[in-house]
């Protein structure tokens, strides 16, 4: 039989309505794999009697002769920021540690309706926040890529949904959920030679999803290739009464809908993303990108972005300053961590158990954003931060009068090692600089990949659409897929 763990949803999912294996078969293969791959810590907590009890349903549903759910039996990774009804929780950090809710998030809770199985918790950035998952407080997870240069520096699986994005690339998982805040999908995707799409703000609900920053967080699937993660999106996506902020549509077909055919589409290429000191290999795969949308049909055109310099200024004093009023309810009263020094206060208790409980980089966005939004420079900081989203989102509307899509690199280089970076946040924030604008705009924008570099680290192309165009953004995505050809994987070393 073919290796269980190489296929995706689809051929999962097909195999087993057919009957070419039994979903038992499916669970077991991907618990071995998981098990097996402890060296990437790409899990904080693994479940495999919940992955075993949907293949349970599912076989016994197939034996009845009933109709299967759409994903019946397959097995997926979920990231440890959506709560898990009764199965640890920690949003990677200790702040967190220990804590297992009495609910489920409304995405789990549809994946788990739609038959799919967790084979359990993935590792990220402590609270989402990070570009290169090193500030879990459950250690970094590692790339299962090398590079190919003789040395054998352990590299980032991007972040800050790195232990999805490592579990899929390393083969323990066939899809996993992420989130996107300012590009945590995305680029993690293209650091690991997968796929992976942020849709329009709102259509995932984010409800029982740990909040770093609610105006921009968004949830959405990442897998093997566009198909996949159309199924898993479809899963995913819906109105739910529970999110203020949630989009009341119908789901589209999404998978159904897949076409790679771009006759008659404008495919815009934005001159301001043609950033100072990019890499020649991105500059070339840009342009290979562009042949390859070309060779599908669609004309492209020169579009201006003009505000997109600011959008990362923009993003870091915006996402802080949502985090530092969202993390203000970790205090040790209600759950989570609580340090008690002798004769403390309540002050001192609120001090200790923050100072305990959350890494630097989350001290470090927590005071940005209590400082931003403080008397006095709440104006001169956080309302020229909004009126320059106002701006960003207006670029991307005038742009929508020339094309339909638009191209651009998704991260600005490969994968670089751990620790390449970290001691310069400002140089870890700049991994964000072709994401971040439309996670400002709140539109949707997908990651495919597109080749190697010259060390064979895997390098991505995104795409992006107008709003609640989910369906060309995954069609122009689905037509790079198809010319570039992508079938590298990591040489197995864990």
């Amino acid at each position: 039989m073919t290796d269980l763990t190489n296929l995706g949803v689809a051929a999962l999912r097909d195999g087993i309505r057919t009957g070419e294996f039994s979903a038992r078969e499916v669970a077991d293969a991907f618990i071995v794999k998981v098990s097996a791959a402890k060296q990437l810590n790409a899990f904080i907590v693994e479940t495999p009697e919940h992955a075993l009890a949907a293949a349970r349903e599912a076989d016994t549903a197939r034996a009845a002769g009933e109709t299967l759910k759409p994903l019946a039996g397959v097995p997926i990774g979920m990231k440890d920021l959506f709560c898990t009804k009764g199965v640890q929780t920690t949003a990677a950090s200790h702040m967190l540690e220990g804590f297992k809710p009495v609910y489920e998030s409304t995405v789990s809770q549809k994946l788990w309706d739609a038959g799919a199985g967790m084979l359990g918790k993935l590792n990220l950035d402590q609270f989402a926040m990070g570009s290169s998952n090193e500030t879990s407080y459950f250690g970094n997870v590692i790339s299962p890529w090398r590079r190919k240069d003789g040395g054998n520096a352990p590299l980032a699986p991007g972040g800050s949904s790195g232990g999805s994005s490592a579990a899929i690339s390393a083969r323990l998982v066939p899809a996993a959920t992420g989130t996107d805040t300012g590009g945590s999908i995305r680029q993690p995707a293209a650091f690991t030679g997968i796929s992976g799409i942020k849709p329009t703000y709102g259509r995932c609900s984010r409800w029982g999803v740990v909040a770093f920053a609610s105006s921009l967080d968004q949830a959405g699937p990442m897998a093997r290739d566009v198909r996949d993660c159309a199924i898993m999106l479809e899963a995913m996506a819906g109105f739910d009464a529970k999110d203020a902020t949630s989009l009341k549509l119908d789901v589209p077909k999404w998978e159904q809908g897949l076409n790679p055919d771009l006759r008659g589409k404008k495919v815009g290429i934005p001159k301001e993303y043609r950033v100072d000191g990019m890499p020649s290999e991105i500059e070339a795969l840009w342009q290979q990108g562009i042949d390859w949308l070309k060779d599908a049909g669609a004309e492209i055109v020169e579009v201006s972005l003009p505000h997109t310099k600011y959008a990362l200024p923009a993003y870091y004093i915006i996402a802080p300053a949502e985090a530092s009023s969202n993390l203000a309810r970790y205090d040790g009263v209600r759950y989570g961590q609580r340090d008690l020094p002798d004769g403390a206060g309540l002050q001192d208790m609120y001090a200790a158990t923050r100072a305990a409980g959350f890494g630097p980089e989350v001290q470090r966005r927590i005071l940005i954003g209590t400082y931003v939004l403080s008397a006095g420079f709440y104006d001169a900081y956080y309302t020229q931060a909004q009126k320059v989203r106002t701006l960003i989102a207006r670029d991307f509307e005038r742009a929508w009068l020339q094309c339909d899509l638009l191209l651009t690199p998704t991260a600005p280089s490969a994968a670089f090692a751990l620790g390449e970076k970290s001691a310069d946040p400002l140089a870890m924030y700049l991994n964000d600089v072709f994401t971040v604008p439309s996670s400002l705009a709140g539109i949707p924008a997908m990651s495919v990949p597109g080749g190697l570099d010259k060390d064979g680290l895997p390098l991505g192309l995104q795409i992006i659409g107008k709003p609640l165009d989910e369906q060309g953004v995954l069609n122009a995505s689905l037509a790079i897929e198809q010319r570039a050809g992508f079938t590298a994987r990591p040489e197995q070393w864990w």
